[in-house]
């Protein structure tokens, strides 16, 4: 076992460091993790701050969603159908899936990304970057049972770990 103060290496079982003289008892016990990086991504998605998102209906023309994200200045809406959300708009559908369309009589239901992951609101950091990380997403809608309350962007999450860290 290995002295966390000296870093000897003793005989599994020793109670003191037989080069310095420190108590080895505790040592092998599992401690819950406090360092620095279990905090901060043990940390509620409540620490972020996220505004309450922009919400329209599916049958919301994409021409008016389009328009209503550069107003409000959001890169994501959030679909609702029959008061339940059921997609997501974001510039990179806008992009991805309009692009040399005409969007003419188009609802923005038609390109929406639907039954979006969600997050919830006590959640933490670690939970929002792994679903973004595995899924491929750069928004992810936060809910409060079934209803809409925010949307985590990865700028989100990024501005707060340089903010905690300095």
């Amino acid at each position: 076992m290995l002295c966390p103060v000296c870093r000897h290496d003793n005989f599994e079982g020793e109670d003191f460091c037989a080069n310095c003289g420190a108590d080895l008892r505790s040592s092998d016990i599992p401690q819950q993790p406090d360092d620095f990086e279990g905090r901060l991504l043990g940390e509620h998605l409540d620490a972020l701050g996220v505004g309450s998102p922009v919400l329209v209906e599916a049958t919301t023309p994409v021409s008016e969603a389009i328009r209503r994200m550069r107003d409000e200045g959001v890169d994501c809406l959030l679909v609702m159908s029959g008061g339940r959300l059921v997609g997501i708009f974001t510039e990179r559908d806008a992009v991805l899936k309009l692009a040399g369309r005409s969007i003419e009589g188009l609802a923005v239901g038609d390109a929406m990304t639907e039954d979006p992951v969600v997050l919830r609101h006590d959640d933490t950091l670690a939970i929002a970057i792994n679903k973004m990380a595995v899924g491929g997403f750069r928004h992810v809608p936060i809910v409060d049972g079934e209803r809409p309350i925010g949307v985590v962007a990865a700028r989100d999450v990024f501005r707060h770990i340089l903010q905690v860290i300095g």
